[in-house]
Order: C-alpha cells, then sequence, then structure tokens
C-alpha cells in the first residue's frame, strides 16, 4: 500500500492496483450471474403455479442481472474503484432487501391463504356423499326429499 484508504477510492480498479481483488471480483460476478439465471429458470418452471414465488424470483433475477453485469462491465473497462464498491453495497443490498424485506410478508399472506383453501376443500370432501354425484334432475331430488 503506497497511497491512504480513501485515496483507494479514486484509482483505476485493475490489476495493477488491486492485486488481491481485481480477479476475484469479476470471476466471482460471471460465476454469480451464471448462477442466477440458472436458478431462475430452473425456480420459474418449478413454481409457475405460485405467482408469489415466480414474482421472488424475477425480481432476484434482475437485481442480479444488472449487478453483477455492472461489475463486469465496470471491470472490463477499468471504472475507478468507488464506483465499483458502490455498485457492490447497492446491489447486495437490494437483493437482500429483496429476500429478507419485501417478499416474506407477501409469502406469508400467500401460504396462509393456500392453508385456508386446503382446510375448506378437506371440510367439503370430508363427507364420502359429497362425492357421489346423484343421479336425475334437481326435481327428482326434490321429490325423493318430499317422500321421506
Amino acid at each position: 500500500m503506497t497511497l491512504a484508504p480513501w485515496e483507494y477510492l479514486f484509482v483505476s480498479f485493475n490489476a495493477h492496483f488491486f492485486p488481491d481483488i481485481f480477479h476475484p471480483t469479476w470471476i466471482a460476478a460471471a460465476i454469480l450471474l451464471v448462477l442466477s439465471a440458472i436458478l431462475y429458470n430452473t425456480q420459474t418452471r418449478a413454481m409457475r403455479k405460485h405467482l408469489v414465488y415466480v414474482d421472488l424470483w424475477e425480481w432476484l433475477w434482475w437485481t442480479s442481472l444488472i449487478t453483477f453485469s455492472l461489475i463486469l462491465v465496470e471491470a472490463l473497462f477499468v471504472f475507478d474503484f468507488f464506483i465499483v464498491l458502490l455498485t457492490e453495497i447497492i446491489g447486495i443490498g437490494t437483493l437482500i432487501w429483496i429476500r429478507f424485506v419485501r417478499f416474506p410478508p407477501i409469502q406469508r399472506t400467500y401460504e396462509q391463504r393456500l392453508a385456508r383453501e386446503r382446510y375448506f376443500t378437506k371440510q367439503k370432501f370430508a363427507d364420502p356423499e359429497a362425492t357421489i354425484r346423484r343421479r336425475g334432475g334437481r326435481r327428482q331430488q326434490r321429490r325423493r326429499g318430499a317422500r321421506r
């Protein structure tokens, strides 16, 4: 280290000034970009009937795409380190906010609705007679009821 720590913020982000973190940063960004694309495709196919989870994965995908692509561009075109650092902080902070703040209340509400629907479906079909169709129209059923 030949400069003061705050002076490194305004130095170009390249292998010469940052030999320890330059290559791991852009390699990790490339790997995380590919990994997020794979996870997005598999999870949205698996959860296609549950739109809340599909929305979560879309938010995570677009945030990952923007963040990790920007890091790759910034490493390729040798931006100043403070821009790279700001991109990482905002991008990772946004990913954490999406996963742990924005979507958990929405998911809880959705899961409660699913549980309620399952309960009412069980109650509806708990009686074996509920699944058997009666022969004849409604008139015949009314006559049967009147005869009894």
